[in-house]
């Protein structure tokens, strides 16, 4: 009898034990590349000058520990303008990539969307990385004070 006490008390914990590590919430990971900062509204007056739009961008920050290629990934606002990285580009582990609204020539650090108008509203907006398979990655809101916001 006493055997049985002790079988079932011990079948009883380890089925309890079982299901309450089922039932801890699982820890969200963290994105292997981050919208760091969204600066929405350019220093100055809002002219439509390349230089005026090239002071609105959005910071990535590579979070892993290892080159991630951005091939194909996507980053959008909430009226669906959409910048791509339309070939290799590989963002190292711990570095920032700054992706420009206006007009200029891309380096490691600096791409340029192209645009000739403003894509982030300074009244409040969003910003959406999604990777290559489309699948969201990290966002960044904000609302219509300030001019920049880190995420």
């Amino acid at each position: 009898m006493k055997k049985r006490l002790i079988g079932f008390v011990s079948a009883l914990a380890i089925a309890v034990g079982g299901s309450l590590a089922v039932a801890a919430p699982a820890q969200a990971a963290t994105p292997q590349v981050m919208i760091t900062l969204a600066y929405y509204n350019s220093p100055g007056s809002d002219t439509g000058s390349n230089t005026s739009l090239n002071g609105e961008y959005i910071r990535l920050t590579n979070k892993r520990s290892y080159t991630i290629n951005l091939k194909y990934w996507t980053l959008r606002d909430k009226s669906s303008h959409v910048y791509k990285f339309s070939s290799n580009f590989y963002l190292k582990p711990g570095y920032n990539v700054y992706i420009h609204t206006g007009k200029g020539t891309n380096t490691t650090y600096h791409r340029y969307w192209g645009r000739s108008a403003y894509v982030w509203n300074n009244t409040g907006d969003a910003a959406y990385l999604r990777n290559s398979a489309g699948t969201a990655i990290d966002s960044c809101s904000w609302g219509s004070s300030g001019s920049y916001t880190y995420c």
